[in-house]
């Protein structure tokens, strides 16, 4: 009787399984196949794309998406602030 090994099956999305498996090991298989069944289910929760394979439900598309612009960056935080320092170049002494 003659004993075949099968050769492993490359896996059709490697970087994505890679990133799953690490996902596991981080946050816990449960929670990330738990995820991955409810996007199946058609929840967005979980979407990936790799060599022109999709796999789960990807997110609405964002029509109304905020941008942030320089000058929401370089704004400051002065503790105890009423807002009257917001647009200028420096901080409030409150």
């Amino acid at each position: 009787m003659e004993i075949r090994v099968r050769k492993p099956v490359s896996h059709p999305m490697p970087e994505i399984a890679a990133f799953v498996a690490d996902m596991k090991a981080v946050f816990g298989e449960r929670e990330i196949n738990e995820a991955i069944c409810r996007s199946k289910a058609g929840e967005p929760t979980f979407y990936a794309c790799e060599n022109g394979r999709t796999a789960g439900t990807p997110t609405p598309a964002q029509t109304n998406v905020w941008c942030v612009d320089g000058a929401v960056r370089d704004r400051h935080y002065c503790a105890g602030c009423d807002g009257s320092c917001v647009g200028t170049a420096k901080s409030c002494r409150a």
